[in-house]
């Protein structure tokens, strides 16, 4: 998964106004207490933190 396409998603699961906000505030656990953010700026696998995120969002199946 590429960087774009885990902004694409996460824009498509929260909306276009509140994604952003979501990523730079919301802490999880799986993501070692940082969020997407950070975690992504700290190199982490966009797939690894799209799991996180989807797991936290309770996303359908299809999402994964």
């Amino acid at each position: 998964m590429r960087y774009t396409e885990f902004w694409d998603r996460l824009e498509q699961a929260l909306g276009p106004v509140y994604f952003k906000v979501w990523a730079d505030q919301q802490v999880i656990g799986e993501l070692d207490g940082r969020t997407p953010k950070q975690a992504l700026d700290a190199g982490e696998d966009p797939r690894r933190v799209w799991r996180a995120v989807w797991a936290v969002l309770e996303l359908p199946d299809r999402d994964r």
